[in-house]
């Protein structure tokens, strides 16, 4: 364990600024690594074989932790005023820690393995795209795929908000967009654009053939699904709405039609 005094050490410049998500975004992929925060998502981060690079820690919880650093990344400890300073917020867990990512798999892999998957175009807001893949891992969808203005589905707050299970359900982008879909469609799915439109189909009454291979195509909270997307899908649906209101948020609406899709398994 080594004690760090000054925010501004370059041992632990990975985690500078974690709230700036212009900066983080410069920063984060082009070297090819990710935040994960909170001990559970550490653990299941681990446990989905990402390599650390380092940890950094409240040091009064360094001890309370041994098991979980007890390998040959570095270990990093600070008080909660340094942590602060250097992470731009309070680091209320005590745990956060650097990781390697990993080659992503093609889209033709994903579709290939899976059995149903999610299709996201334009979803920007970090803590939906995190609880739609937290959605997508406890009901049964296989895959996720991202149309290339999607948000970084390893940004801290998604992979936060997902309880680490954004690390359990296999993603890869789908370019071009939307004529990717095309290929999606190939591959033996269903596409099925999730809109309020008026003439969409109740997603409880689609056929079994639709059902047997679906792949959900869901828009961002707000503008939902581009005409292009929509006009590229195979059906519209829509889950049914009472009292007046016309749509769901993207995170709720997805565990609704998530559950839908897998009720018969």
């Amino acid at each position: 364990m080594e004690l760090i005094t000054d925010p501004d050490d370059e041992r632990i410049a990975d985690y500078r600024a974690l709230t700036d998500v212009e900066l983080r975004t410069r920063w984060e992929p082009p070297h090819g690594l990710f935040i994960a925060e909170g001990e559970l998502v550490l653990r299941r981060a681990l446990r989905a074989g990402y390599q650390p690079r380092s940890y950094l820690l409240d040091e009064k919880r360094v001890a309370q932790l041994a098991d979980l650093t007890g390998d040959s990344a570095p270990v990093y400890a600070a008080s909660q005023e340094v942590l602060e300073r250097a992470t731009g917020f309070h680091v209320h867990r005590g745990v956060l820690g650097s990781f390697h990512r990993k080659a992503l798999p093609g889209a033709e892999e994903v579709l290939r393995q899976a059995r149903r998957v999610a299709i996201l175009e334009d979803v920007n807001n970090h803590t939906n795209l995190g609880a739609v893949f937290r959605g997508a891992a406890a009901l049964g969808i296989d895959g996720v795929l991202l149309s290339p203005s999607c948000a970084d589905p390893l940004y801290r707050r998604s992979v936060r908000v997902s309880m680490g299970e954004v690390f359990a359900v296999p993603y890869a982008t789908l370019a071009p967009w939307p004529g990717g879909l095309d290929d999606v469609r190939e591959a033996g799915y269903a596409v099925l654009a999730m809109t309020p439109a008026p003439d969409a189909v109740p997603i409880q009454r689609l056929t079994a053939a639709e059902r047997a291979r679906p792949a959900l195509l869901l828009g961002a909270e707000g503008p939902g699904l581009s005409r292009a997307a929509i006009a590229a899908s195979d059906k519209r649906v829509v889950i049914p709405m009472r009292r007046g209101v016309d749509s769901l948020n993207v995170a709720a609406a997805a565990a609704v039609a998530f559950w839908e899709l897998g009720r018969e398994d």
